[in-house]
């Protein structure tokens, strides 16, 4: 609820500050008092249009703040948690209007965007009046009221879920096939260069072997010349190799007569003779590996020149060939359990689709039911409200399933019919400002504490009754006050009287440097002062005993 309200400079108010308890509270006083610049003032605080015009003259900048007090578990907590503000049980809205018409916003001391000051404010108060910004005229939330009126909340959640899950299986299936249709466009040009690649068959890095290769016998001839001399070296007649193997045996056979001295020489003859038939080995490799046939420098050119012409045909290297084969290979399979998996696809767009059409059906029917409870509920509150030939109507609207959405196929909308014979419409359209506010009023008395904001504010709802009506008033904002708190700006005796606090709001002159001024003051009246201005109220200047005594019966009955 609404806990306290502080107003620095703003029109006619210098300084006040106001608090507020839970039922029913009035705000009385002549007119051009400053009802409406209190108001004026709250709706800054809870995110309503800034201006310059709101300044009180020759101040600097005009401050308001609200204290609200809200229960614990509600929406407006985790708002707040999800935009990084901290709350222990209280919320301060507060607003800073300068005279330059820019506005700073705060939220419990952290700076905010009004913006959010004002989705913060639409879900701690509802203006109904001159003043509603939100609420029962806005047409886009009679839906959300119909759902709370009839405890369908939980089925809208779930109609919300369902239509994502559809949405998500169209949008997988959609995609899905997206893909196969470019595999598909592309299939002629990939089975050729399948079949291409195929008859390659390319191997990683075969190039470099290939390219070694050729290198090989386009100079094997050469290469052989040279291995043969060096063979020639090491094995012809008179080479060192004969030589040193008969100095070996030389020495062997007169090992025994100087073991000390010739065993080592024998045994380095021994490694140099093993060193020489190691390398003699290998020249004769070398010298097997460049014969070949003429026939193979040709095959290995036209394999190496074809790799690489079909490695810039598709732009990648000839190393990436057979990767590249991995890949066309692997799209054919997936072009084929592709095929499978769209019907998959399509079988759960179906069922998601099913089960959406399902809810919102049901949902629909409910909604339905329940707008005719609705109507037959709020028509029993019109009458006593001097609106016994008006009708309200609760228009359900289903549209086809492809014009649904998350909150179902349906549309709300709150009619009301003035008069029999006259055209039904929108209740903002068609209804005066009198009729306006005993229409939300008895629709707010009807929804109670469903779909509100805790604090409810009622601006001069008794506009243009009086009496019996106006008691009428009196009561159902006392019986609305039951479940929310309510503050409502008045003129009707019959409604003060039925208020557990009462405001009076009057004006003073002041006299200051700059001569006189006026400013806004607020009493807080009990007991004889209360009775005094009911009694105003009821006859005007002039206060009678007869009219004392009348306010006394009117504060008796509302007791």
């Amino acid at each position: 609820m609404l806990a306290a309200l502080s107003i620095r400079d703003i029109v006619l108010i210098d300084r006040l500050d106001l608090e507020f308890g839970e039922g029913l509270s009035v705000l009385t006083g002549e007119t051009g008092a400053g009802k409406s610049i209190l108001l004026d003032a709250l709706s800054l605080a809870i995110g309503g249009r800034g201006d310059a015009s709101l300044m009180r003259r020759g101040a600097a900048q005009g401050q308001v703040t609200a204290l609200f007090e809200p229960a614990a578990g509600h929406p407006v907590l985790q708002l707040l948690s999800a935009n990084s503000i901290e709350t222990e049980g209280t919320v301060i809205l507060r607003r800073v209007q300068g005279n330059d018409g820019r506005s700073r916003a705060f939220i419990n001391d952290v700076s905010v965007s009004v913006q959010l000051l004002r989705e913060v404010g639409r879900a701690l108060v509802e203006i109904h009046g001159q003043h509603d910004d939100r609420a029962l005229i806005d047409q886009s939330g009679h839906r959300d009221l119909i759902d709370a009126f009839a405890g369908l909340s939980v089925d809208a959640s779930a109609i919300g879920a369902a239509w994502d899950a559809w949405k998500d299986a169209e949008q997988e299936l959609a995609h899905h096939e997206a893909e196969i249709a470019q595999v598909r466009a592309n299939a002629d040009y990939v089975i050729h260069a399948l079949d291409e690649l195929r008859g390659i068959d390319p191997k990683a890095g075969e190039e470099d072997g290939l390219a070694a290769k050729r290198q090989l016998m386009m100079n094997a001839e050469k290469i052989a010349g040279e291995l043969d001399e060096a063979l020639d070296a090491l094995q012809g007649e008179g080479t060192s190799g004969d030589r040193l193997a008969a100095a070996l045996r030389r020495i062997e056979r007169q090992s025994g007569l100087a073991e000390s001295l010739l065993g080592p020489v024998a045994e380095a003859l021994e490694r140099v003779l093993e060193e020489t038939n190691a390398a003699r080995g290998k020249i004769e490799q070398a010298l097997a590996a460049t014969a070949f046939e003429p026939r193979e420098l040709e095959e290995a050119e036209e394999r190496l020149f074809a790799l690489r012409a079909l490695a810039r045909k598709h732009k990648v290297l000839v190393d990436e060939l057979p990767a590249l084969v991995g890949r066309l290979e692997a799209d054919f399979v997936a072009l084929d359990r592709s095929e499978a998996r769209i019907a998959e696809l399509a079988e759960a767009v179906t069922a998601a689709q099913g089960l959406y059409e399902d809810r919102a059906t049901r949902l629909s029917n409910a909604r339905k039911k329940a707008a005719q409870r609705l109507d037959a509920e709020v028509a029993t509150e019109l009458a006593p409200l001097k609106l016994e030939k008006a009708s309200f109507i609760t228009k359900v609207e289903s549209v086809p399933l492809d014009e649904g959405g998350p909150s179902g196929i349906d549309r709300v909308a709150f009619w009301v019919q003035t008069n029999p014979g006259t055209e039904a419409g929108p209740l903002m359209k068609v209804a005066s400002g009198g009729e306006l506010a005993r229409f939300i009023l008895a629709l707010k008395v009807v929804l109670a504490a469903r779909g509100s904001a805790p604090t409810l504010i009622f601006d001069e709802v008794d506009a243009g009754v009086g009496g019996a009506t106006a008691a009428a008033i009196g009561e159902r904002l006392a019986r609305l006050a039951e479940r929310v708190q309510v503050l409502a700006v008045t003129h009707a005796p019959q409604v003060a009287a039925a208020a557990a606090g009462h405001l009076l709001i009057a004006k003073e002159a002041l006299t200051g440097p700059d001569g006189e001024s006026m400013a806004t003051r607020v009493a807080v009246l009990e007991g004889d002062h209360r009775r005094e201005e009911i009694a105003r109220m009821l006859a005007g200047q002039t206060i009678t005993d007869e009219a004392r005594a009348a306010a006394d019966r009117l504060m008796s009955n509302s007791a």
